[in-house]
């Protein structure tokens, strides 16, 4: 099993993800209120705009603030490195670093 942050300090299981998609096409909108309406939709955001919507085996989806590519990249950073989900690099900001000069 293996985890990776999503945003914001929730966790997911990457054995479970099928497919990682935008939010922004019509069929993605309908997919997010079907899953709604039947209670499968898991909203990670903390109020903050959807930019990836990640969909898992179970017809659940999880509305996450990071766009799909960063999700992505963090899961492959953990499989080339073999990292566990403590040692991949989480944040509490959604995936925006500040950096201090």
């Amino acid at each position: 099993m293996s985890f990776i942050n999503i945003g914001f300090g929730n966790i997911i299981n990457t054995d479970k993800i099928t497919a990682i998609i935008l939010p922004d096409s019509a069929p993605a909108k309908r997919l997010i209120q079907k899953a709604r309406e039947r209670d499968l939709c898991i909203d990670a955001t903390q109020g903050r705009r959807t930019r990836g919507v990640i969909i898992t085996e179970g017809d659940q989806v999880v509305l996450s603030a990071l766009v799909p590519e960063t999700i992505a990249g963090r899961i492959e950073a953990q499989k080339e490195h073999g990292l566990h989900d403590e040692d991949v690099e989480g944040d509490e900001d959604g995936g925006r670093e500040e950096h201090e000069e």
